[in-house]
């Protein structure tokens, strides 16, 4: 057994025994959390030998050094399967849907062993002919995407990605299909497509058309041809109302991930994983990682320790790299165009915990700054790192023809995760999303709770000698912390939730984000159940005009279950319909 084991909550204990350590025939645990952190660290830095350009037992204990401290974990298939028999590392697929039946099943069959291996899955049913039209196979009548979508959701439900965990998906729609309207609101009632998160493709086309209070063209995918006009504002206000009440559709900006597509050569991106941070061509897949931006802070100082957070986006870049070259695929054609490509998503969680750290209330100017300069520090290391590795290695096969230019070693590097269930193991907040709330009952899989109270508002309230029993009594009522008397001022001016931030400003931080992001950022925009339909649609219009790439609007209430709960109202995972 491993001497060392990492500095866990107890809540992370819980989510590692019941996900993440091995167990034997018998469902009996045999590893403990250091051991289960030798485990990969040995099984990622072994890719070294393969090249003989590195020290693979230096970059061992270095792996080991980061992930036992939790300053970097990878996404959960690497921390399941990396040293095992799955070996099935990457964390999110996109599988293409082809307009024939045999297109279609043979992506069913596809999604059920990258399910079955422990992966998300991204699928765009855009090129299938919208329902009524001619199959001149049969001389029948095509049922349309809706009706083959519901196919994938009972297969998905029958296959629990690697035992641990069910598959979940991302379904896309462009909004110029004629199906657009049904599929707004295939999700009406609460119940169908469970398994699903949904996004409507927006196009350029449609947002002028919008602005300009136009009509706007569907076409049929089978030939391009033009079968009908809708008012755009139509399309939009029907967006916002099934958004309103059950949660989706989301929306992926789809020319806006084009343009940043690094390899348009090889394919043009029509979907993304189920949480939206990264759009990928078909049959690609990426492996991601984050690093808790909270352990890179040096409280002593009081400011980030930059050289810390530099060796750890280095770290990070050759590990995901590493993983690529670790990991077993589902398919072959997935083998071949991530092997092609090497894309890897390095990111950060624990985002809104560094502000509290630093007294910033999130969404102020100071916390943009902040964001800001986080991010092109980012940028700058891990393009630096990339491309040392390809200098040595090689740049990714696919780079000619590309957009990417000097040379480096993955066609995408950065990329903002939810961190649903690794943020919970290194006991921070997730992603950059705000704090949802200070005290938190966090349903697990078998409906166990998990309470969870903010640490860094304890160590304040114990600096300040506030009563903290009587602080948590109260957060577990679902009183907000502003109106706790014994709570000092400037503790309830910089400890806001998601709700108390405006919802504009949590778009604008998105969106600063993203301006160093090649990938794309997952953020939702958390709203009281007051909001209305046309909230919603300021806050898609504006995400559009700042450039990003896709949001989810969650209006609290608006799904039924939950895996977050204020200690009064019941809510679903905000961020992916799933725990991790």
């Amino acid at each position: 057994m491993s001497s060392i084991e990492p500095p866990l909550t107890k809540n992370a204990l819980v989510v590692l025994k019941r996900r993440y350590l091995r167990k034997d025939t018998k469902g009996t645990i045999i590893e403990t959390p250091g051991m289960m952190i030798e485990r990969v660290a040995d099984n990622i830095s072994s890719v070294d030998y393969l090249y003989g350009d590195r020290d693979a037992d230096k970059e061992k204990s270095e792996f080991v050094q980061a992930m036992r401290t939790l300053r970097f974990l990878p996404n959960s298939p690497t921390l399941m399967n990396a040293g095992t028999s799955i070996q099935q590392l990457a964390a999110c697929f996109v599988i293409p849907v082809e307009d024939s039946i045999e297109g279609i099943f043979n992506a069913v069959k596809w999604a059920a062993i990258v399910h079955q291996s422990g992966g998300g899955t991204g699928f765009s049913f855009s090129r299938l002919r919208p329902r009524g039209d001619i199959v001149a196979s049969t001389s029948g009548a095509a049922s349309g995407p809706l009706s083959f979508m519901k196919v994938f959701d009972i297969a998905t439900e029958a296959v629990r990605q690697g035992g641990r965990r069910r598959g979940a998906s991302m379904g896309v729609l462009r909004v110029d299909h004629p199906d657009i309207m049904e599929f707004i609101h295939s999700k009406d009632d609460k119940r169908t497509l469970s398994n699903f998160n949904i996004s409507v493709g927006i196009t350029d086309e449609f947002m002028d058309a919008l602005t300009r209070g136009d009509h706007f063209i569907l076409r049929n995918p089978r030939d391009g041809s033009a079968v009908g006009e809708v008012e755009a504002v139509r399309i939009f206000e029907e967006m916002c109302s099934s958004s309103w009440a059950s949660g989706d559709p989301g929306v992926l900006f789809l020319d806006t991930i084009e343009r940043s597509n690094p390899t348009p050569n090889v394919g043009t991106i029509e979907a993304t994983n189920p949480c939206g941070e990264v759009p990928l061509l078909p049959f690609e897949a990426c492996n991601l990682g984050s690093i808790d931006l909270v352990k890179m802070y040096d409280r002593n100082k009081g400011d980030m320790d930059w050289d810390l957070f530099k060796d750890t986006i280095s770290l990070g870049i050759r590990f995901l790299d590493n993983v690529i070259d670790a990991s077993k695929y589902p398919l072959d054609q997935i083998t071949s165009m991530v092997k092609g490509n090497r894309k890897i998503g390095l990111g950060v969680m624990g985002f809104a915990d560094l502000l509290l750290l630093q007294g910033v209330r999130y969404g102020s100017r100071s916390s943009f700054d902040i964001a800001g300069k986080l991010m092109d520090f980012m940028r700058s290391v891990a393009d630096e790192e990339s491309r040392s590795i390809a200098s040595s290695r090689g740049p990714f096969p696919n780079i000619e023809g590309s957009k990417v230019d000097p040379s480096r070693r993955n066609a995408t590097l950065l990329s903002i995760a939810p961190t649903g269930t690794i943020s919970i193991i290194a006991g921070c907040s997730s992603g950059i999303e705000p704090n949802y709330s200070f005290y938190l009952e966090r349903r697990v899989l078998d409906g166990e709770i998990l309470v969870e109270t903010n640490p860094i508002l304890l160590e304040m309230l114990d600096l300040e000698k506030v009563e903290t029993d009587r602080v948590i009594k109260e957060l577990s009522k679902g009183v907000p912390l502003k109106e706790i008397s014994t709570v000092p001022e400037y503790i309830k001016e910089v400890f806001v939730t998601a709700h108390e931030i405006d919802p504009l400003l949590q778009v604008d931080m998105q969106a600063k984000f993203q301006e160093q992001v090649d990938n794309a950022v997952s953020k939702t925009i958390n709203l009281p159940m007051s909001a209305t339909p046309d909230e919603i649609g300021k806050i898609m219009i504006h995400a559009f005009k700042k450039k990003c790439k896709g949001i989810t609007v969650y209006r609290e209430g608006s799904k039924p279950g939950q895996v977050l709960s204020l200690g009064t109202g019941k809510v679903e995972c905000f961020t992916c319909g799933k725990l991790g």
